[in-house]
């Protein structure tokens, strides 16, 4: 892959985001040089180096009742280095789709020796996993994990960190490009090799989005709903730098990989939350703003890579405006939430959210429910009891 070098940043106390790097080369070919050639604009970045750290990368599929031609298509997209982890909320009945998914995973790993874990985030030894481990937040009243991406998230990470992975992505399951997600796993790991820190994370930043308007294809540059967040988030951190910027282009960007250092100090909001929680946490734990004890990290920052892709981004649009209200209810809610959101800002998303009618009158933005890092859980009392589910084996194969 042949990359362009970071060139703008922003950085607040122990936290560097950089601006969006092009890619300019998919494939640069067997480019023997060093990934961390910075003295250059644009770096090659060797086939080989991209291999390595997908020999070393868990990919997480979340899944939800999507279709299972496209959940194939995303496992097929996946660098066959990779150890794939899908996680399913699916239902259970009337209808076992989850079942159905098990099946079309099997069946994919027998044709291709794929390691592909599939583990339904309900089963009752990952809930006795964590109640044993010490992060029964995670669990509802039937000691089983409650509903929910982030925490089928949480799940995943849990069980990339007791394969011994050393980073983690995440590759949401309604995307109908299989090249575009081989290109984003390439560029995760692309980003990864320019870190120059232990705790660094890449979020894919879409090319673009392409929608029908007037019966013809329009290749809009944004989401409707990362508009809106990015925005507010680079208020936020202008107010703290005093410069205005446009430094955050990733607000909701469900496609993202993370050192496993960095993914077991990170909490994680419930809901659609999840992504935009990310940032306001790293800003919180590591900007300086707030007192943090973390002396492991403000010694060596963290680093935030952003990556615009070269495949347009299309998932499934069936979802329609009540799914971006909620989005963007829910992202602006958390920032409102956030200890450092200073009281203008603050106004301001209150005033947005009733300009789009998704806030009543008087009501105040909803704060997502946030889970606690994952570096508090006991990887030993956690793999004691899931160490005879099914879904082990193909983790610690």
């Amino acid at each position: 892959m042949r990359i362009e070098v970071p060139r703008e940043s922003e950085r607040l106390g122990a936290t560097l985001f950089y601006g969006v790097q092009r890619v300019y080369e998919l494939d640069a070919g067997m480019v023997r040089a060093p990934p961390q050639a910075l003295d250059q604009i644009i770096a090659p970045v060797a086939f080989e180096a991209i291999d390595a750290v997908c020999c070393d990368m868990a990919v997480v599929v979340p899944v939800r009742g999507e279709r299972i031609k496209l959940l194939e298509g995303v496992l097929a997209g996946i660098p066959h280095p990779c150890l794939v982890i899908v996680v399913s909320n699916s239902d259970r009945e009337p209808i076992d789709r989850f079942t159905l998914e098990l099946n079309a995973v099997v069946r994919y790993r027998g044709f291709t020796g794929r390691r592909i874990a599939v583990v339904h985030q309900k089963d009752p030894a990952v809930g006795e996993g964590l109640a044993r481990s010490g992060l029964d937040s995670l669990l509802g009243e039937d000691g089983r994990v409650k509903d929910g991406k982030a925490e089928g998230m949480l799940v995943a990470t849990a069980l990339a960190a007791l394969a011994g992975r050393r980073f983690i992505g995440f590759i949401d399951a309604d995307n109908y490009f299989p090249g575009a997600v081989h290109e984003y796993v390439r560029e995760f790991a692309a980003g990864l090799l320019g870190r120059r820190s232990d705790y660094a994370m890449v979020r894919i930043n879409w090319q673009s989005k392409p929608k029908i308007v007037r019966d013809a294809l329009f290749f809009a540059k944004l989401g409707r709903a990362t508009a809106v967040t990015n925005r507010f988030l680079n208020a936020l951190i202008g107010y703290y730098t005093g410069f205005e910027t446009e430094v955050v282009r990733t607000g909701n960007a469900g496609e993202h990989a993370m050192t496993m250092d960095l993914a077991l100090k990170l909490s994680t909001a419930s809901g659609y939350a999840v992504e935009t929680h990310h940032f306001l946490d790293l800003l919180e734990r590591y900007g300086s703003i707030l007192e943090n004890p973390s002396r492991d990290v403000l010694d060596k920052y963290v680093e935030v890579f952003q990556i615009e892709s070269r495949n347009p981004h299309l998932h499934d649009i069936a979802k329609g405006e009540a799914h971006i209200g909620a989005m963007v209810l829910a992202s602006l809610g958390a920032i409102h939430a956030s200890p450092i959101c200073p009281p203008e800002l603050a106004a301001e998303i209150t005033a947005e959210l009733r300009r789009r009618r998704l806030l009543p009158a008087g009501a105040t933005p909803p704060a997502p429910l946030v889970y606690p890092p994952l570096e508090t859980l006991s990887l030993t009392k956690f793999s004691e009891a899931v160490a005879d589910a099914p879904f082990i084996k193909p983790l610690l194969a």
